[in-house]
């Protein structure tokens, strides 16, 4: 079993930046996709950004592209998103999946999500 556990949500201005981070614990997801997810009240769940078990390859939705940044730490097993230039509609209940298949079209693995909140 993999735990996934979110940190570094919070409430910012438009514009600003946060960085979430998704520790790993139980297995080591050396070998896992990995990825951000996101639901909005009232909508589905979407991919924000993956990442392949090595960090070379990522892959961003294009509403985030040039804005967030994924990346990972394989001996920390952790994995990070740096957000900046943050809107209100990315506001957001942010989640962390891992899968060793790969992340599309939903992870094994979750978080229990961390709450993202952009003010105008």
């Amino acid at each position: 079993q993999v735990k996934l556990v979110e940190s570094g949500g919070g409430l910012v201005q438009a514009g600003g930046s946060l960085r979430l981070s998704c520790a790993a614990s139980g297995r080591t997801v050396s070998s896992y996709e990995m990825g951000w997810f996101r639901q909005a009240p009232g909508k589905d769940r979407e991919c924000v950004a993956a990442i392949s078990w090595s960090g070379g390859s990522t892959s961003y939705a294009d509403s985030v592209k040039g804005r967030f940044t994924l990346s990972r730490d394989n001996a920390k097993n952790t994995l990070y998103l740096q957000m900046n230039s943050l809107k209100p509609e990315d506001t957001a209940v942010y989640y962390c999946g891992a899968d060793i298949r790969g992340v599309i079209p939903r992870p094994d693995y979750w978080g229990r999500g961390a709450q993202v909140t952009v003010s105008s």
